[in-house]
């Protein structure tokens, strides 16, 4: 088996989509890539899409986005109730809360349940963890509700059914991801034995299955470039004559990789001296947005765990000298050295708000705008 370069294939993809989107032009394309370009092919021995672990962990990251829309559908039907609601309940939406919701979101059987068996059941259901001041402002939050919606303003027999559906839904999701986490474990313990992608700093027991799920064997690269690229964390170029553009990151490798790295990149950088140096100067320096900023320390981040996997060593945190530092030495460093002063942010948040491009509703012409908004003007009989 031969896996063929994303970027040749993206390219000649592009050249060939001036005609129909079929299934033959894919084979045909395929077919001739070998022809075309037969130094940019590598054999891989692995069962590289087929791999378990890179199945796995899509599945996961599919599983995570199925249950964080539900808990968003989840946050507006318990919206519609009252605005009492998500305080009493918790915004984190734990699974105590979501139990409370596929069983009482109804703020009548609130109120017949009482304060002393609602607080057995908080308790009961999270072994202690919630105390009776969550009951209290439940039976607070239903108090408000009946309040505010008149006996016939809305249907709560209809609100709470599906505030249950949402809810066992996600606790459904939920008991799904959790089994599928112990054959994650495993698939990962195989893959990875001397734990290489997880000594790395910001990744831990989920992005490190992810990323060498996600990423493969990091020796058929050619260089630690073409990883990069692989990743899609690479800048877009545009280069003709004398003309020359650099935009966004090209996104044209694996999105569940991205995902992994740029969750790992964001909490490296609160560790990592040397990348907390980056992170500083990128945005103290060159004014560059947080999301930016974070990117460009994925693409180094990505860079060192493809190097420790083709060396067979672990990660080693050093500070900006070279000089080796445990886990709480480099957080340390980093809160002294490389904070960013709150005006710093505050400075960066105005300026993208003003040199942001204008959404579509805001391109609209002016006129157009008054006119949706100017009541309808009644026609003669």
């Amino acid at each position: 088996m031969v896996l063929v370069p994303p970027e040749q294939s993206a390219d000649l993809r592009a050249y060939y989509s001036k005609h129909a989107k079929t299934d033959r032009l894919d084979s045909r394309l395929l077919a001739r890539l070998p022809l075309l370009h037969p130094d940019g092919l590598h054999r891989q021995d692995t069962l590289g899409p087929g791999g378990a672990l890179k199945r796995a962990v899509k599945v996961r990251s599919g599983l995570v986005h199925r249950r964080t829309a539900s808990m968003a559908r989840l946050d507006a039907l318990l919206e519609i109730l009252g605005p009492a609601w998500v305080a009493a309940i918790g915004s984190d939406m734990c699974l105590t809360a979501l139990r409370f919701c596929a069983k009482y979101a109804h703020p009548q059987r609130v109120k017949q349940l009482g304060r002393a068996r609602l607080a057995e059941f908080f308790r009961r259901s999270s072994r202690g963890a919630c105390n009776d001041e969550r009951a209290g402002a439940v039976i607070a939050a239903a108090n408000a509700t009946l309040t505010l919606w008149s006996p016939d303003g809305i249907d709560f027999d209809a609100l709470a059914a599906d505030i249950a559906i949402e809810a066992r839904l996600a606790l459904a999701v939920n008991d799904e991801i959790t089994q599928l986490d112990k054959r994650i474990a495993e698939l990962y313990d195989r893959a990875d034995p001397a734990g290489i992608v997880r000594s790395a700093p910001g990744v831990g027991r989920i992005g490190a299955p992810q990323i060498a799920g996600r990423l493969g064997d990091a020796s058929r690269f050619a260089n630690l470039a073409a990883v990069r690229a692989f990743a899609g964390l690479v800048p877009h170029q545009d280069a003709s004559g004398v003309a020359t553009r650099t935009g966004g990151p090209t996104k044209a490798g694996d999105a569940c990789l991205r995902e992994a790295l740029f969750t790992a990149a964001d909490h490296a950088r609160k560790v990592d001296p040397t990348l907390a140096a980056r992170y500083h100067r990128l945005i103290v320096e060159s004014g560059k947005h947080h999301n930016c900023a974070v990117c460009t320390i994925a693409t180094v981040l990505l860079t060192r765990i493809a190097a420790c996997l083709r060396s067979g060593q672990p990660y080693q945190l050093r500070d900006t000298d070279g000089t080796p530092i445990t886990e709480q030495q480099g957080r340390q460093i980093v809160a002294d050295r490389y904070s960013i002063p709150p005006a710093v942010r505050a400075a960066r948040r105005q300026l993208t708000a003003i040199t942001r491009k204008p959404r579509r509703n805001e391109r609209a012409k002016p006129g157009i705008a008054e006119r949706s908004k100017a009541p309808p003007v009644p026609q003669p009989a």
